[in-house]
């Protein structure tokens, strides 16, 4: 059992009680009293890449004019740029979907889509600034290889040999490098196969925080490999493109981020101007 220490008399004088704790006087009371906050140090806010508002995915298209002593051609692709933000620089990722094409004379020319997803660009950094308060954003040549293996696609031409040996079946469809599908006339029809360096680049502006408007250039290079009917064979290898950038326009409009080719294509007249023909 557990007694209280007290004493036995009530009355009597002699009993103790032990003191009050004074925080004043006692030094370990006083050790316990909590110490006021010190306020929080606020961080300044990192300033914001030039160029972040594009991040996300945009829908592409572009029409490339290409001319040469026999034919005017257009060739307009689809497909997305995704735009990210990788240690302070805007990285652009393109990837294509499908494509059209137009020529000035009763010759229907196209491409599969196999053949325009075989385009696969590398990542590459594009150049922003602020102009005037426009942004404005470049993308340099980034020589992409199709229906043909190059070790350094940068600094390595095609070669002039169709038998070369780092020819590939890009599209699946049983043929060297990637087919192009001719047709003249009902009874004159067949297939070209090519290899290409593509070589394609861009200047354009954020004219709207939803839309990107520019031009493009390009310098590809084309190896004819083989034809269906040798008649097809002697098509010009290599167009060049038409001086007037105008008549090569890009677009580019934010879509969501999971937007795919289906999609493009059932958008395609909603988002973008109708398919161009050749004025000139």
């Amino acid at each position: 059992m557990l007694l209280a220490a007290c004493s036995s008399d009530p009355s009597d004088s002699s009993a103790t009680t032990a003191p009050t704790a004074d925080a004043t006087t006692d030094p370990a009371a006083a050790a316990t009293t909590t110490p006021e906050p010190e306020p929080p140090t606020t961080e300044p806010s990192p300033e914001p890449v030039v160029g972040s508002e594009v991040v996300g995915r945009w829908a592409h298209y572009d029409v490339v004019a290409y001319e040469d002593d026999l034919l005017k051609t257009l060739i307009i692709s689809y497909g997305f740029n995704d735009f990210t933000e990788v240690d302070g620089e805007i990285i652009d990722q393109a990837s294509f979907c499908f494509s059209e094409q137009r020529t000035d004379q009763s010759i229907e020319t196209s491409l599969s889509d196999a053949a325009t997803q075989a385009i696969k660009p590398p990542p590459a950094p594009v150049g922003v600034e602020l102009v005037d308060g426009e942004l404005q954003i470049q993308r340099a040549a980034t020589p992409t290889p199709v229906g043909i293996r190059l070790d350094d696609p940068f600094n390595e031409s095609l070669p002039t040999d169709p038998a070369d040996p780092r020819i590939v079946d890009d599209d699946g469809d049983g043929n060297p490098g990637i087919t192009v599908s001719i047709r003249v006339s009902d009874e004159i029809s067949g297939e070209l196969y090519i290899a290409r360096r593509e070589i394609f680049a861009y200047d354009a502006a954020l004219v709207e925080p939803d839309r990107i408007i520019g031009k493009v250039t390009d310098d590809s290079e084309q190896l004819v490999i083989g034809a269906s009917d040798p008649i097809f064979a002697t098509s010009p290898a290599n167009w060049g493109q038409h001086p007037d950038l105008t008549k090569s326009p890009m677009i580019l409009v934010r879509v969501d981020a999971d937007w795919d080719c289906e999609r493009l294509a059932a958008e395609r007249d909603a988002i973008f101007p109708p398919t161009p023909d050749i004025d000139w």
